[in-house]
């Protein structure tokens, strides 16, 4: 019977391709390529948003962690989230917007200078290949594990190969809008999964199953302890989810071109808007049907432990159901389900390393700006380097017996702060230079590596105290600091540059920065 399941699979893997070259139609120019010519809906980029940041390990371990004890916990970061994408969708959004940019570090550019967005551009690709080589390795530990119990033995590095070959097919070919079609087909096919999932074990719980799961603490959604070592160093405390969880996706959605890409292929500024926004309630929403789920398998299981049931760790339990909880042929639906998560996240990274490759880094280096077939050519060529570079890198993590879910998050901690410092540097302090920005984007990559490496803090727990590491959502704010108090206090040194690009609000009825005649609209240092 398994078969059919394959089949399933199958049948997904070879649609999702053909359905993503079919949606995107045929790439002409460079900027198509990356952006779409601006005409993407802002309902399927918001959905690409969430695909993007969602992974594998996203679907698996949400359930799992509140299975285990985390509650809601996941649904209360999504709140901090929502509050940082408001905030980027009103403040950097239309930086992006105005000044018709197709990539983030554009305005970095503009504002300071070549040098410092090249200088971004090498940090996000850097830190983009490590984090994806990353992710793709661990979206293969579950997906090997799935195929094993369906009968199909395979080793890590071939299904690393499959997933990055035929998701390169659609990338390569169909550019960002492609990637960002696929996306949204592959988000609704998880988050369906875990909703169909939901409705098989309500079936089998019923209401006493959900009262059950909310005396035994499943449905928790608050972490209220606020004792200072735990705040610093958990991820649930409420001051961290809400706070360093808002500031920190204000990096991770203003800063990061592995976002910023999907909100510059909309229409307009109020599409733009309307995406980032959305994405965050669509999070918020996906977090608390996983969440759910875990609830539910909770009463299912009637709170037995991992070790009870047979499974090594909770990022089994929500496969397991999968696979001897739902009829066969659905099993094989979410397994697809859970490709889908996979696939989305590394198209996404490969379009957004492509672009920041041919807009950012070569741009800063030629002085001469190649033709817009040149471009395309070059762009789709760095698709297919970024993607063997990443699979190879996937393919060394495969030796690795550390944490690489762990491994993977705190790799953002290295440059988020920094590429945040730099937007929030050349919006608030207006005398700073070029050299300001790179000594304290530079300072603060140093910094923020000694903390993320070096600093812990004791944190006692039933008695015994360990040495734990800073909360992912602090280390963006303590890097933002440094790059504000270096590049500040170093700009103090000089006299304000002559004609300093400052950056001009759009207008409130959602011009974006031109004027009439298709002028686009600048000003320099001392106008208003």
């Amino acid at each position: 019977m398994r078969q059919l399941d394959l089949a399933v699979i199958a049948v997904y893997l070879v649609a999702i391709a053909v359905i993503g070259l079919r949606l995107s139609g045929r790439q002409k120019t460079a900027k198509e390529y990356f952006v779409g010519e601006s005409h993407m809906p802002w309902w399927t980029v918001s959905f690409s948003i969430v695909a993007t940041e969602t992974s594998v390990l996203t679907v698996i371990s949400v359930p799992g962690g509140t299975y285990s004890g985390q509650g809601f916990g996941n649904v209360e970061l999504a709140l901090g989230y929502v509050v940082g994408r408001v905030v980027v969708a009103t403040v950097l959004i239309p930086l992006y917007k105005r000044g018709g940019f197709v990539s983030a570090y554009q305005y970095l550019g503009e504002r300071f200078g070549l040098k410092l967005q090249g200088l971004a551009s090498v940090s996000f690709v850097f830190t983009r290949l490590l984090a994806e080589g990353v992710r793709l390795f661990a979206s293969a530990i579950p997906i090997k594990l799935l195929l094993d119990e369906l009968g199909v033995h395979t080793g890590y590095k071939a299904i690393i190969v499959v997933l990055t070959v035929i998701t390169v097919v659609y990338t390569y070919l169909g550019g960002i809008k492609a990637v960002i079609w696929t996306d949204a087909i592959q988000m609704g096919l998880y988050l369906g999964g875990v909703i169909l999932a939901i409705a098989v074990l309500t079936g089998h719980v019923g209401a006493t199953g959900f009262s059950q799961a909310l005396h035994g603490g499943e449905f928790r959604l608050f972490d209220t302890d606020f004792g200072l070592g735990h705040i610093l160093t958990s991820s649930f405390a409420l001051p961290t989810a809400i706070i360093g969880g808002a500031i920190f996706a204000m990096a991770s959605h203003g800063s990061d071109q592995l976002i910023v890409q999907r909100v510059l292929t909309t229409r307009t500024l109020r599409d733009g808007q309307k995406a980032m926004i959305a994405s965050g309630i669509f999070v918020t929403i996906q977090f608390a049907a996983f969440s759910l789920a875990g609830a539910l398998l909770w009463s299912y299981n009637k709170g037995r432990s991992f070790k009870e049931l047979g499974l090594s760790s909770s990022d089994n339990l929500y496969p397991n159901f999968i696979l001897h909880g739902l009829p066969v042929g659905i099993s094989g639906l979410l397994v697809a389900g859970i490709l889908g998560a996979a696939m989305g996240s590394l198209s996404s990274a490969l379009n957004s390393m492509s672009n920041s490759t041919v807009s950012d880094i070569i741009h800063s280096f030629r002085k001469k700006a190649p033709s817009d077939q040149a471009l395309l050519k070059l762009a789709r060529v760095m698709t297919l380097v970024w993607a063997a570079l990443m699979a190879v890198f996937a393919c060394a993590f495969s030796t690795s017996s550390g944490n690489v879910y762990l491994t993977g998050l705190t790799i953002a901690g290295y440059t988020y702060g920094a590429l945040l410092g730099a937007f929030l540097l050349g919006r608030l302090v207006k005398r700073a230079t070029e050299a300001d920005a790179v000594v304290a984007f530079l300072v603060t990559i140093g910094v923020m590596t000694y903390i993320v490496r070096g600093v812990k803090i004791d944190v006692t727990t039933a008695g015994t105290t360990v040495p734990t590491a800073i909360a992912a959502q602090w280390l963006v704010p303590i890097g933002v600091l440094v790059t504000l108090i270096v590049g500040g206090v170093m700009s103090l040194f000089h006299q304000a540059p002559a004609g300093a690009p400052v950056a001009v609000p759009v207008e409130p009825d959602g011009h974006d920065g031109h004027d009439g005649h298709g002028t686009e609209v600048t000003a320099t240092a001392g106008q208003s």
